[in-house]
């Protein structure tokens, strides 16, 4: 049974649970230990479960830090390169995870985003053609204590100007290498 905290009146449709599924069974998702429950049929809510298990135990016998880490770590991403559309591109840039207390027992984690932040976004974006964003999401266990918070940047940009900005990029390299030679 779901903690409280992932209760929620979106419903998901059969694309995201196909895509829900599949990454689920993507080994390098798959690994990590972690299981995604949900996925909302517009893309802006996911929930995630982390079981103590020998896949995600540490020496000292609670979730390792890194199963937190990589389990959390596509999904602002995916959500914002799936409700945005192909007009956008969408990278993640960095985190940052701090532990609050180990973790013996399943942990669970919610991400949202809702469509004022989406809408933010693209107008942001339209005004200054990139943006980054930070996101915050908490492991907990069932009773909503906080074994982890770990913040997610993510770096979002219109398309034309981002293949502006890396053909400049790449011009640029290439004039370095070539005034080098000389």
């Amino acid at each position: 049974m779901k903690p409280d905290f992932l209760t929620t009146t979106k419903r998901e449709s059969f694309t995201t649970w196909k895509f829900r599924t599949l990454m689920n069974w993507y080994p390098m998702y798959f690994g990590t230990g972690g299981k995604i429950l949900f996925w909302s049929a517009d893309f802006l809510e996911v929930h995630l479960r982390l079981r103590l298990n020998p896949w995600t135990y540490n020496y000292v016998g609670t979730i390792f830090g890194g199963s937190m880490f990589a389990a959390s770590d596509p999904f602002y991403m995916l959500m914002l390169f799936k409700a945005l559309g192909s007009n956008y591109v969408v990278w993640d840039k960095s985190a940052n995870i701090r532990f609050k207390k180990p973790a013996r027992e399943t942990l669970y984690t919610r991400y949202f985003i809702s469509a004022e932040d989406l809408e933010a976004i693209r107008q942001e974006v339209r005004e200054k053609n990139e943006v980054t964003r930070t996101f915050v999401i908490q492991w907990k266990d069932k009773k909503g204590v906080v074994h982890a918070e770990i913040e997610r940047v993510c770096y979002i940009a219109d398309k034309a100007h981002y293949q502006q900005k890396k053909g400049d990029s790449q011009r640029a390299k290439l004039e370095f290498k070539l005034n080098r030679n000389d």
